[in-house]
């Protein structure tokens, strides 16, 4: 089934996670993806393991469904056929530090002269403007900065970064917001606009009261594991043989009446230090222990079945093996195959965005360095087989 985004042709520049993590969103959503790679290896993913039969599994996670097309922007020609390419293009997506679009001439005052309709979005790790937008930046380098490492991990411990790689996917995801948002916008003005994106700017915005709490109340928030800053229970629990995570709804009274008769500690009811959620986490240096040694009672299954039975949020803390073996997962279709012959078995993600008339999803496998060249070159460009034959044979492609 097509995807709304069907007809919406992007040119991506970006390379490694952030930028191409965008682009497959939106490549998921139905939009024609074309990767603009430099023709000597290309993104640098492409050389990440781990390998299978050949294909970096890394690469893939990331690039499914999108053409390749090979071009050495440092030549006058490469140059050329990208802004011949910007004219038949609705949106251009890169993850260059500030100023390199500039030195190859394709800023975005350069690229708006030639298609006025272009969004243009630039990820970087500060943004375009501030003392720190030259400065280079990965995933790790803006988590530390934007304060997440700080509040992740056990109290008193060293900073953690999270598993999921948050600073390059939160600016993804905020990327493909910005890149929508413009589209929409050009649907009435006719214009497209520059989309400036930061990654240190995305950290702090997805720690929505962390945040909040430090500006209008004055705590600076500190690392508490799996718990809640504001509710308690909110966390994970060591069960007889496992992990559990359970947590209380902060609006419903009942909910912690019920959680207490089902751990038997129903002598915890009326203790006025656990009145509300907010009263049992001031007082949690107390409750915690008495909590944590009830849960040690009983297996993972048995108090997810007694939890559940009451209405209290709960489930199993999961490896990735047994997340993706969930049924749930397998009812959504979010373990899929990857299409066509060519991909081996090899399996992906799919896109968690469900749509009822136009639900778009994975559209095809990687593409091989510069596969689509020819293709590309000779649809939007007019390109013969033989004239791109000789601009590869030149160096440029």
């Amino acid at each position: 089934m097509p995807g709304p985004l069907e007809g919406i042709a992007i040119l991506d520049l970006s390379r490694i996670l952030s930028g191409p993590y965008c682009t497959m969103v939106l490549s998921d959503m139905g939009a024609d993806v074309v990767k603009v790679e430099h023709p000597q290896g290309g993104d640098m993913a492409r050389g990440s393991g781990p390998f299978v039969d050949g294909v970096s599994t890394y690469f893939l996670s990331l690039n499914r469904g999108k053409k390749s097309v090979t071009l050495d922007l440092a030549t006058d020609q490469g140059r050329d056929l990208f802004l011949r390419l910007v004219d038949k293009a609705d949106v251009v997506v890169e993850n260059f530090k500030p100023g390199v679009m500039a030195r190859l001439g394709l800023d975005h005052e350069s690229l708006e002269a030639r298609n006025p309709r272009l969004v243009c979005c630039a990820i970087s790790g500060f943004g375009q403007t501030g003392p720190d937008a030259g400065l280079p930046a990965l995933d790790v380098i803006v988590q530390g900065m934007g304060g997440i490492m700080s509040i992740t991990g056990e109290p008193g411990g060293p900073p953690i970064r999270p598993g999921a790689s948050m600073g390059d996917i939160a600016a993804g995801l905020f990327a493909a917001v910005g890149i929508l948002s413009a589209l929409m916008e050009r649907a009435v003005s006719g214009r497209g606009q520059f989309v400036d994106i930061g990654m240190m700017d995305c950290q702090l915005a997805v720690q929505e009261n962390a945040f909040s709490r430090y500006l209008n109340a004055g705590e600076v928030p500190k690392a508490l594991g799996t718990r809640h800053p504001v509710f308690t229970p909110f966390q994970a629990f060591e069960a007889k043989d496992g992990w559990i995570v359970v947590a209380t709804a902060g609006g419903r009274k009942d909910q912690w009446p019920l959680f207490c008769a089902t751990i038997d500690r129903v002598d915890l009811i009326d203790d006025p230090d656990y009145v509300d959620g907010w009263q049992r986490t001031r007082h949690y240096e107390r409750l915690g222990p008495v909590m944590t040694e009830a849960l040690k009672r009983r297996t993972v299954d048995d108090w997810v079945e007694r939890f559940r039975q009451v209405g209290i949020a709960c489930g199993p803390v999961n490896r990735i093996d047994q997340a993706a073996a969930q049924p749930q997962v397998e009812a959504r279709r979010m373990i899929v195959d990857v299409p066509g012959e060519e991909a081996r078995g090899l399996k992906v993600v799919n896109t968690p965005v469900k749509l009822s008339r136009t639900p778009g999803g994975v559209k095809g496998r990687w593409p091989e360095l510069g596969e689509h060249n020819v293709e590309v070159l000779g649809g939007w460009l007019g390109l013969t087989a033989e004239q791109v034959g000789r601009l590869a044979d030149d160096g440029v492609l």
